[in-house]
């Protein structure tokens, strides 16, 4: 097909503006500066306006808060003074009978309201108090403790706890025959207050008298003065920089910000509240006010895109109309062409790509057996192996000192090893059928248990501290209990690699049945540095001759065909965490009493057992 006359830029050239009057041009540039001169003017009223409406509704809630939290600190101001004439718990503290006193701050506590409640000996031990675990607990140097003793009323006291907030409480003493005989504390749960802001779009604090932060929606805050919390900024990353610095200008607050929080512009809104020099402050972004005004300013350019497009639209027909006809014909010869080199492109790739899938599948072939069986086998063998060369090198000495008895132990648990190592092997030699024919009702605590005597020679040769957490009841689940013991041999074998470079090297074994049992290894060691190939066949992050890489990928594959599912994480506090969720069998057999059976991990001197409900 021959070209049309003319080149395709000259037939989809705009229209000729050049023979347009004066007067044409003079009012399509009085059209725009009249434009850009109304959304101007909006931009700043409309800022002003929303930003006043945006104030008052922060102002009313600051009234509400601080409301609130005096209501909260009179409703238990009076508490201390009540209990502190109370006749039972003077009498309970003049003759150190407090077996009902727990009780009867329960009670207490039910009625009132308070977060909890206790009651201080002379000395500053907890002798009764609403939670039971803090009872024996010695407050003797605590700030409420010593000035209520001083002050002879009610004394209310702030102090920061360790994990970074704030206690509040009222104490008073208790006085019998003119002599102090203990300590009545009411403790306040102004976190409450605190656990609802976080719910807010806004940024609330309160402050002491001082200007330090004591509660607050940002947790890095408190204990700060108010000045050096605002001014923590976080680091910008580059996409939000570049957002920032491509800003649009009707977006910008400009002069109406009161300060800023973490790099944006916020309005600061303060209220006192009478109680000790209190201040209420909150941060209101000014989100709310920017997206009311850009949905304004988009509708007024958007109508004046209109206009101008019917400007445009009316002064190019008659050029449109004229080179209408060229432009199709040649919207139609690109097409044509885009749609060959398209299609020949694809089909070049399609070529490309069934070549290298053909030798990709080839040589996936030929490694497939030879990978899987030989690295397999001597990765699944090398624990038994080291097992039993420490339970030869025993017997050895056994046998010099004369000792035959307990060298014939030593005996039958190489037996029993070999007898481990012939199930392997037949393990994976059926590795590839999928069939549950040799599945059986397993107790998962009792796998947990072999798995340990297995790694006992292991685990005697370091000092590592093992926590197990395992509910009284069986755990029971459908499996083959040797595939299922070693899965958790290989992931009690990789938290010991893990922490290897620590200094107090722990083990957390953590067992529980929900809807799934699941079992958890949590380790201090070094964490994961790469979760997305972690279960890879011939990863490994060991050294050469330490490890193959194949231990998680064979592991997550027993559990897969257990119906379960092998997950990996990085701890809040550091290492890393293994998780198996097999399903429970559908009939769970009645709870039973956990028999006493000795555990060689237990017997460890640094090793710890608890058992969790």
């Amino acid at each position: 097909m021959s070209e049309p006359a003319g080149s395709p830029e000259d037939m989809t050239e705009g229209p000729d503006v050049s023979g347009l009057t004066w007067r044409v041009r003079l009012a399509v540039a009085v059209l725009i500066l009249f434009a850009i001169g109304v959304v101007l003017f909006t931009n700043q009223w409309l800022t002003q306006r929303f930003t006043e409406t945006t104030r008052s509704r922060a102002e009313l809630r600051l009234a509400l808060y601080s409301g609130n939290i005096l209501t909260e600190l009179q409703r238990n101001s009076v508490v201390p003074l009540l209990l502190a004439r109370d006749p039972e718990l003077i009498g309970a503290l003049t003759s150190g009978n407090f077996a009902l006193t727990s009780q009867r701050l329960i009670s207490f506590q039910s009625e009132i309201g308070a977060a909890s409640i206790l009651l201080l000996d002379s000395g500053g031990r907890v002798v009764a108090a609403t939670t039971r675990q803090r009872i024996g607990t010695n407050y003797s140097g605590e700030a409420f403790f010593v000035e209520a003793q001083r002050a002879g009323e009610t004394v209310f006291s702030a102090a920061q706890r360790a994990e970074g907030g704030f206690g509040f409480s009222y104490s008073r003493a208790l006085v019998a025959e003119n002599r102090t005989i203990g300590v009545i504390v009411v403790e306040v749960d102004l976190a409450k207050y605190e656990r609802a802001w976080a719910g807010l779009q806004d940024a609330v604090a309160v402050t002491d008298s001082q200007g330090t932060v004591m509660l607050a929606t940002e947790p890095r805050w408190r204990g700060l003065p108010l000045e050096d919390a605002i001014s923590l900024i976080d680091a910008a990353n580059p996409l939000t920089r570049a957002f920032k610095a491509t800003a649009d200008w009707a977006s910008s607050p400009g002069e109406t910000a009161d300060t800023y929080v973490k790099g944006e512009a916020v309005m600061q809104t303060a209220a006192r509240i009478p109680f000790r020099g209190w201040r209420l402050v909150t941060f209101t972004a000014y989100d709310s006010v920017r997206e009311r005004v850009n949905g304004v300013l988009a509708l007024e350019i958007m109508g004046f895109a209109i206009l101008l497009a019917l400007t445009f639209y009316l002064l190019s027909r008659r050029a449109l109309s004229r080179s209408e006809f060229f432009q199709r014909e040649s919207a139609e010869l690109r097409l044509l062409n885009a749609r060959l080199q398209r299609e020949i492109a694809e089909r070049e790739r399609v070529q490309k790509t069934l070549a290298v899938a053909e030798q990709t599948l080839a040589q996936s072939s030929k490694l497939a057996a030879l990978g899987e069986m030989s690295a397999a086998v001597s990765h699944e063998l090398n624990q038994p192996l080291a097992a039993m060369k420490t339970y030869l090198a025993g017997a050895r000495l056994l046998l010099q000192r004369r000792r035959s008895e307990e060298a014939l132990s030593s005996f039958q648990r190489i037996d029993d090893l070999i007898d481990r190592m012939g199930a392997i092997t037949r393990q994976l030699k059926s590795y590839a059928r999928k069939g549950g024919e040799a599945f059986e009702p397993v107790d998962v605590k009792q796998a947990i248990s072999s798995a340990l005597s297995m790694m006992e020679p292991q685990l005697k040769s370091r000092v590592i501290r093992i926590t197990r957490t395992l509910p009284r009841n069986p755990v029971m689940v459908l499996a083959d209990r040797v595939r299922l013991e070693q899965v958790i041999i290989n992931l009690l074998r990789n938290a010991i690699d893990a922490t290897r470079g620590r200094a107090d090297p722990a083990i957390d074994i953590l067992l529980s049945a929900g809807e799934t049992a699941t079992l958890a290894v949590r380790d201090n060691g070094h964490g994961i540095a790469d979760p997305e190939t972690l279960f890879e066949p011939f990863y490994t992050t060991k050294k050469p001759g330490e490890g193959v890489g194949l231990g998680l990928a064979i592991s997550s594959g027993i559990v897969n065909d257990l119906g379960g599912r092998l997950t990996a994480r990085n701890g809040e506090s550091g290492g890393a965490v293994f998780e198996v969720q097999l399903p429970l069998m559908g009939a769970q057999r009645p709870p039973v009493r956990e028999p006493n059976v000795p555990d060689p991990v237990a017997a460890r001197p640094d090793a710890t057992t608890q058992a969790a409900e």
